[in-house]
């Protein structure tokens, strides 16, 4: 599933490609095809992300909702002339000047009003890709975390009390910070979490500029140790994400691998060491 930074990365892309000017709205499928029509020619105003929500606005206080859950793609592509026929279960396209945007396989395309984009929202946590003003509080994260005996490996995955962090980011920033997937939330410190929030915002940054996922630190990255880069269709150099079996860049353990909740932890038992205040498997 598409975590928070390429949710963000489409938001700039589609803004860049179409908002200010009108935009045909269709839908080569025809499942969004009644909704398409009332906004087809409107001028986009823009796009933006929350989490791993993404909004394209149009006048009147319309939205186009789309979450792209676990096989769903946007894809931009620049045409000259003629903009290229649809190919495969186009859900929604988007015709603008230069380009064409043509969505597959999302979990969600709706039309929504102001009001449930707001109640959308409302279910969701902060997003460290949002400023501290518009909805990247760390503190309101913290309410829930620093009070919950559940495991801080779920917490993070649970878009009510952290929006836009998904699987590999889970992995990273637990390791980063050396800390046991299965701690309780109430075992960290206040301190603790806004040092991983930071860390956070910092990596996911990275990733809208990349549109990859970097999180090993100078020392660790294939040229400082002299190994070969990873090889994996996510992309980008990683502690302990998908690396089962494999030794850790920092102390040589085995990298471990567990499942919780239905997705797959990966972790370091030396450099993550569990901790007395554990929350049940």
């Amino acid at each position: 599933m598409p975590e928070g930074h390429t949710l963000h990365r489409l938001a700039h892309d589609l803004t860049d490609a179409f908002a200010g000017r009108p935009v045909r709205v269709g839908s080569p499928q025809g499942r969004f095809d009644a909704e398409a029509r009332q906004l087809d020619g409107q001028v986009l105003d823009g796009a933006q992300a929350w989490g791993k929500q993404l909004f394209l606005e149009f006048p009147g206080e319309r939205y186009i909702h789309i979450h792209l859950g676990l096989i769903g793609k946007l894809q931009l592509t620049p045409y000259d002339d003629q903009p290229p026929p649809p190919i495969g279960q186009v859900r929604l396209r988007l015709v603008g000047e230069s380009t064409v945007a043509d969505l597959r396989g999302a979990t969600a395309c709706d039309l929504w009003t102001r009001e449930q984009v707001d109640a959308g929202i409302a279910k969701l946590g902060p997003d460290p890709l949002r400023p501290p003003d518009a909805g990247g509080d760390p503190l309101k994260a913290w309410a829930r975390i620093g009070r919950s005996q559940r495991s801080i490996a779920s917490l993070l995955m649970d878009q009510t009390v952290l929006a836009g962090v998904g699987n590999v980011y889970r992995a990273e920033l637990l390791f980063r910070h050396r800390v046991d997937p299965y701690r309780r939330g109430d075992a960290l410190t206040r301190k603790q979490w806004l040092a991983m929030w930071d860390d956070l915002v910092a990596l996911m940054h990275d990733g809208v500029a990349k549109n990859r996922i970097d999180t090993v630190r100078v020392e660790h990255t294939p040229e400082a140790m002299d190994r070969d880069p990873r090889v994996d269709d996510h992309g980008g150099e990683v502690y302990v994400y998908r690396r089962t079996g494999q030794p850790c860049h920092v102390c040589g353990a085995v990298v471990r691998t567990a499942e919780l909740e239905g997705r797959n932890l990966f972790w370091c038992p030396r450099c993550q060491r569990a901790s007395r205040s554990r929350a049940t498997k």
